[in-house]
């Protein structure tokens, strides 16, 4: 049995972390709303990866599709390996001096770090060119996902994952991080563009157990976070009930989403592993952000 969510209030389903070509997705902002509309969703939030310039383009086509839209950004924050730490803000304003601030120095830092991922490959015997990669990015922000998918049109592995495990992940043979802010600057800077602030996929955090987890979201709470990612892609049910346990301990609002990437990432949009995300969950948000 899957963890079920009863929200009578609300009706309808929505996703609220996805990813589009303005970072490392394989859909445009418009394209990822309108298979929203086919998917029958009734609310959607784009979150690429350190740039919100998507936005705009999805909510004009949201407009269009009568589809609820949030703007929406994921920040990589800093954390000890072999944990990841991503924070989610919604509601921001995509085109504020604040946020256009952040995503200049984030975009700055993938490229002083891709082309060392490139030189290594190439040091290893892996062919591929920063041209390469940035034709396959066709015009957003150049990611791994890209990468890997120029690794396996040329054979060198079968497929994205043999691409991040071999080479591209974390401790991997030619990773190299990207720059990342502290955890307080990312909250910070998210509540300073308007948004709130909310810890994506705790399960990536990888705790050493759920006295750690709590002990890192408690940290996260001071600093200002004010949700967390309930309902994700990799998240089973022990994962859901922690989550939820640490929401209504602190106070914070519950999300969730599919963390979708199109051909980049084996998940469904609209499907957060086996649980759909409610409506409820973009309405609490939308309320909260009233009262900022």
């Amino acid at each position: 049995m899957f963890h079920v969510l009863a929200y009578p209030m609300s009706t309808g389903f929505v996703d609220l972390h996805c990813h589009s070509t303005a970072s490392d997705g394989t859909l445009t902002p418009a394209e990822v709303v309108q298979l929203a509309h086919r998917c029958g969703l009734v609310g959607l939030a784009l979150t690429d990866h350190d740039t919100a310039a998507g936005c705009a383009e999805a909510r004009a086509e949201a407009a269009k599709r009568g589809i609820e839209f949030l703007a929406g950004i994921e920040i990589s924050a800093e954390f000890p390996y072999p944990g990841t730490m991503h924070i989610l803000g919604y509601g921001i304003d995509p085109s504020g001096r604040q946020l256009a601030d952040l995503t200049d120095r984030l975009l700055a830092g993938r490229e002083d770090r891709n082309p060392r991922i490139v030189a290594k490959l190439n040091e290893l015997g892996v062919s591929v060119s920063m041209e390469e990669w940035q034709r396959e990015a066709a015009g957003g922000v150049p990611g791994r996902p890209h990468l890997a998918a120029v690794l396996v049109r040329k054979g060198y592995v079968s497929s994205i994952k043999q691409a991040f495990d071999k080479y591209l992940g974390q401790g991997a043979a030619a990773y190299f991080d990207k720059e990342r802010l502290a955890p307080r600057q990312a909250i910070e800077r998210i509540i300073a563009s308007g948004g709130i602030a909310v810890l994506a996929h705790p399960v990536q955090l990888r705790p050493e157990n759920d006295l750690h987890l709590e002990r890192i979201v408690r940290d996260l709470v001071d600093m200002g976070l004010g949700g967390i990612e309930v309902l994700h892609s990799d998240h089973d049910e022990s994962w859901i009930s922690r989550c939820t346990r640490l929401a209504e301990r602190f106070g914070l609002l519950k999300t969730g989403g599919s963390d979708f990437h199109g051909t980049n990432k084996e998940v469904a949009l609209g499907q957060a592993g086996r649980q759909r995300v409610p409506r409820q969950f973009l309405d609490d948000l939308a309320q909260a952000l009233r009262r900022t």
